[in-house]
């Protein structure tokens, strides 16, 4: 029997911005390939009423409109019930910050379920109750879950098995070792009165290897200098 290809789940308002950039490049050919899978849930289909409404008045008073618990519920259960075994993520700005470690493990699991909140949020209640991981992708509010939903499966199904053509360039990526990537550089040797590095047109693989090394340290050291205290720690 053959293994059933990566899954991700999208619950949304706006189930027509999918697959979007998705649908592009190297993930869109893989979404075409069916090495994973893509469905985009419209939350309004367990709305409430003649109107199929979503959302309310905050409690306690306040600007803006929050999803109701019990719409996002049904829809986070309907989900659940087509697809059991996916861990069920929100995307929020006051989420655990994305990192490469959280893709790598989603990766290499059956797929992912992701809840794309609007307006001011999702009732807290159905966030417990549901056992919804809150995760941002940066320190900024956006309109809509969505682009960050689309940047979490960008990430992920990059990782799959079989998608890149050059799986060994994985390997030396931004954050695999915990270091941020060294320059890289082609041709023309000479541009703008700015050469190639003389190391890189060495020949020499461990002296390219060793200043590689250090390049992704000293960038490491100036600009991400949490990654090297995560490292030592």
């Amino acid at each position: 029997m053959a293994a059933l290809p990566w899954r991700a789940q999208v619950l949304t308002l706006f189930p027509d911005m999918f697959p979007g950039p998705l649908a592009t490049s190297i993930v869109g050919a893989a979404l075409q390939k069916e090495q994973w899978s893509l469905e985009a849930r419209d939350i309004r289909a367990f709305g409430i009423g003649k109107h199929r409404s979503v959302d309310d008045t905050p409690a306690g008073g306040g600007a803006g409109m929050v999803l109701r618990a019990d719409v996002v519920a049904a829809a986070v259960d309907d989900a659940r019930a087509e697809a059991p075994d996916l861990p069920a993520i929100y995307l929020s700005p006051r989420g655990r910050p994305l990192t490469q470690e959280m893709v790598r493990s989603w990766s290499a699991g059956p797929g992912l379920l992701m809840l794309a909140g609007r307006f001011e949020g999702v009732d807290e209640r159905v966030i417990e109750a549901r056992g919804l991981e809150e995760v941002s992708i940066g320190d900024y509010v956006l309109s809509g879950g969505e682009l960050a939903a689309m940047v979490v499966i960008d990430a992920c199904v990059r990782l799959l098995d079989g998608v890149l053509g050059q799986p060994d360039s994985l390997s030396e990526e931004s954050f695999e070792n915990g270091l941020l990537e060294y320059p890289q550089y082609t041709r023309p040797r000479s541009w703008e009165d700015r050469n190639i590095p003389e190391t890189l047109l060495s020949g020499d693989h461990a002296r390219i290897s060793n200043w590689r090394r250090a390049q992704s340290e000293e960038l490491t050291k100036a600009r991400r200098p949490d990654l090297l205290a995560t490292r030592k720690s």
